[in-house]
């Protein structure tokens, strides 16, 4: 006899996911949904709800009833009282996407906002209250964690504000139990990834397109925990059940939640940086002059006013040179959790869908400075090594004429005059020689080939009277006088000519040869790097300038003069 689906919805236990719509909301969200014993709520500071091709199970269940979206803003108590009202357990994923600059309003969505929550619970009845907290709460990059368990103790200061307001979110949701029938856990996970990460792989995807994927920090052996998302969705389901078989051990508690398996971080961040298709990492920089250059900018922003963004790359630094991994006996005795998924599918899923993800994203090919420098044409190809072959041919005929007009020991004129020459009898010669030797083709040069259009010669003709027109214009300009700027300009580049002219025009020349050959494909294959080099030198260059004008002595002021 089937059972009645009125009886099996009034068996369905009912749950808040506050940040259901944030990265591992969403992973939570979509595992209670899958499990079909939940009543899901999803609740997110977003306006309305919207729904992509990743969302068809919550799509599902909120027709069926099983599901249903809110509003909240944790600043707001009444609204989260509102969403909260009637369920069971709650479970708090923290704040998302914040802008790390702004610690006032860090402070009231990440402190406030737990005092919030534990308030509304109380007020409208939840019996559990579920925290995702991080493994970053104990720890400031000073000393390796090796094994570490939940008796390690929070460092005295930390190396961004924001670790420092989840350390006072979780202590808040810590002693908020057993009160008011209140019972209250937190997890700390390390280093989440999964399909839908929004902070470590596409900080990695980032630095991959920036060009700094390929250093490592310090020496590259030191060990980590990671844990992929299902699993900590998994844990939270497990603590919330916990919570009622075993509440004298999990009330009031912390938990770490891994993988389980701790790794080399750096082989970690090369599997996922190669399967992405980007260089692995491989040249290693040291970790005081990785330390040195993000407190140096860290210094200069706050020179100038406007606080700091270095919060993230100075934490992912902390954890890419230092060993951190956990012991998770005590979730796996008490809250019964063990990973629903291991490390190697984990990163096969991921994998997948970030591929998917830059797929969609990157579909038109972006052309780089020197490409666009050079004319995105033959010329490009050519002094960016795109084609070898013409590339190693062009540069032994231009180093072939350079020690033609330069070492033959003969005027330029006769050197001149001997090349045609040359290039006349093989010319002529080629038109008597046979179309094949020994098995080679020998290939003919047709007439047209020197024959120049109409097109080409008006062009050229159009783009001479533009440069000698661009000339007339900047002598006209000098003549009215008043152009600092222009006339540096030009003066300095007659300067310089007369110099290359008057000193060795062999010189020149060799060294603009070698110069095209090899700066531009320097220069394209760190051309973010010499980028962020580049600004990071003008910021300096402007603090000094600013500390310098402070300091100048403020000229007198002028009396001002008496009419009578």
């Amino acid at each position: 006899m089937e059972e009645d689906p009125v009886n099996v919805d009034s068996q369905l236990k009912t749950c808040v996911v506050l940040g259901g719509r944030g990265f591992i909301g969403r992973s939570l969200v979509s595992r209670l949904l899958r499990l079909g014993s939940w009543t899901v709520r999803v609740a997110d500071s977003a306006q309305t709800l919207h729904l992509d091709e990743y969302d068809s199970v919550l799509e599902d269940a909120i027709s069926s009833g099983r599901a249903s979206y809110h509003y909240v803003d944790v600043r707001d108590k009444p609204q989260i009282v509102e969403v909260t009202e009637g369920s069971d357990v709650v479970f708090y994923m923290g704040a998302a996407d914040l802008r790390s600059h702004d610690y006032f309003d860090c402070y009231k969505v990440i402190v406030q906002g737990a005092r919030n929550v534990i308030s509304a619970c109380r007020e409208s009845g939840v019996r559990k209250l579920i925290y995702n907290s991080t493994a970053d709460v104990v720890f400031d990059g000073s000393q390796p964690i090796c094994d570490g368990d939940e008796s390690l103790s929070r460092p005295l200061k930390f190396p961004s504000m924001l670790t420092d307001f989840k350390v006072q979110a979780e202590g808040l949701i810590k002693f908020a139990n057993n009160r008011d029938g209140l019972l209250t856990c937190a997890l700390r996970s390390s280093i989440v990834f999964g399909p839908g990460d929004t902070e470590f792989v596409p900080f990695l995807v980032n630095l991959a397109k920036s060009g700094y994927a390929k250093f490592i920090i310090g020496s590259g052996e030191n060990m980590s925990d990671f844990t992929y998302s299902e699993n900590v969705s998994h844990a939270h389901i497990c603590a919330a059940e916990a919570l009622d078989s075993h509440m004298e051990f999990v009330a009031g508690k912390e938990f770490f939640i891994t993988n389980l398996k701790p790794v080399r971080f750096w082989d970690f961040v090369s599997h996922i940086v190669e399967g992405l298709e980007y260089p692995r990492p491989s040249i290693k920089l040291p970790v005081r002059l990785v330390s040195f250059v993000f407190s140096l900018l860290k210094w200069i922003q706050e020179q100038e006013g406007l606080g700091s963004n270095y919060d993230t790359a100075h934490q992912f630094a902390l954890l890419a040179s230092s060993t951190r991994t956990f012991n998770c006996n005590a979730a796996k005795k008490h809250l019964g959790y063990t990973p629903v998924v291991t490390l190697e599918v984990s990163l096969i899923l991921m994998l997948q869908w970030f591929s998917r993800d830059l797929e969609k994203s990157d579909d038109t090919i972006i052309q780089s400075t020197a490409d666009q420098l050079l004319g995105c044409g033959k010329v490009a190809d050519i002094l960016l090594w795109r084609n070898e072959k013409k590339t190693f041919v062009s540069f032994l005929f231009l180093n072939l004429l350079y020690y033609w007009f330069f070492f033959s020991g003969n005027t330029f004129a006769s050197s001149a005059a001997q090349l045609l020459f040359l290039f006349a009898v093989a010319l002529y010669g080629v038109a008597f020689m046979p179309s094949k030797i020994f098995g080679f083709q020998v290939k003919k040069i047709p007439p047209w080939r020197f024959e120049i259009s109409e097109s080409a010669v008006r062009d050229l003709s159009r783009d001479i009277v533009v440069v000698w027109n661009h000339g007339v214009r900047g002598f006209k300009s000098l003549s009215k006088g008043g152009d600092w700027i222009k006339f540096f300009k030009i003066a300095g580049s007659l300067y310089l000519l007369k110099l290359i002219l008057t000193r060795s025009l062999a010189a020149f020349l060799f060294t603009g040869i070698s110069f095209s050959f090899t700066a531009f494909f320097i220069y394209e294959q760190y051309e973010l790097e010499l980028y962020h080099l580049g600004r990071i030198f003008m910021e300096c260059l402007t603090v000094v300038k600013n500390m310098v004008v402070k300091n100048l002595p403020f000229p007198a002021t002028s009396a001002k003069p008496m009419f009578l």
